[in-house]
């Protein structure tokens, strides 16, 4: 593991505290962390450019708007897929996704990123939004590995995340505090996104800094190894 990630805190809820935080709070995301989120998550999605008729696939969908927007995208040739750890926010998905007539677009799976259900070389892109910050740091170069088998040759990734990059801000330090001190409702942290997409072997083509809520951010899109 490069030295660089030897520095990112670890993450010490299980999955299982996850699942059940996240089932809890599904119904009510939209009106904390999803507005805070909306703009970046937007930005990424746009970098990574998705075009009609691709199958592609996001990594904790959440409530499920960019999953709403990637079936947009792909369109009525396309397919999206989805997979999240948490069954409330699959049921909010799906019922974002029947309102606005996408759900025979979309394939939702209750599951763990780390071993994921799909086939080798299946999709044209994977997206990632404020998802890869809550794997503990040894399981990050293994999500992307899982990743990189089930992504076409040239496949593209997209992530965005809170960033380390910063690592003298004194709100990434109070924010990490956050994290050590209350591990099951401060599950994420900042990490190096930019860094750990070239350790696990992808092509950064994109690489963006912005700011949220005062932390630094990253939003990087890469492409898989042929």
């Amino acid at each position: 593991m490069n030295s660089k990630n030897n520095r990112i805190l670890r993450v010490h809820r299980t999955k299982a505290q996850a699942k059940e935080s996240y089932d809890k709070i599904s119904r009510f995301y939209d009106y904390f962390a999803g507005v805070f989120e909306k703009k970046y998550r937007n930005m990424a999605l746009e970098r990574l450019n998705i075009k009609r008729g691709e199958t592609v696939l996001e990594i904790g969908f959440g409530t499920g708007h960019c999953l709403k927007q990637i079936a947009e995208s792909v369109g009525e040739t396309g397919k999206g897929y989805g997979i999240d750890i948490s069954s409330g926010m699959l049921e909010v998905t799906k019922k974002r996704l029947e309102k606005a007539g996408l759900i025979d677009r979309v394939e939702l799976y209750r599951g763990d990123a780390l071993k994921m259900p799909y086939r080798n070389n299946k999709f044209d892109a994977v997206f990632m939004s404020f998802t890869l910050d809550l794997f503990d740091t040894p399981e990050i170069p293994k999500v992307f590995s899982e990743i990189k088998r089930i992504l076409k040759q040239k496949g593209r990734l997209g992530v965005v995340s809170a960033s380390k990059e910063d690592g003298e801000s004194i709100l990434l330090k109070l924010y990490e505090w956050a994290h050590e001190r209350f591990p099951k409702y401060v599950d994420c942290r900042p990490i190096y996104v930019e860094q750990s997409l070239k350790d696990a072997g992808y092509e950064v083509q994109h690489k963006e800094t912005v700011e949220i809520l005062g932390l630094s951010g990253e939003i990087v899109i890469g492409a898989s190894p042929s």
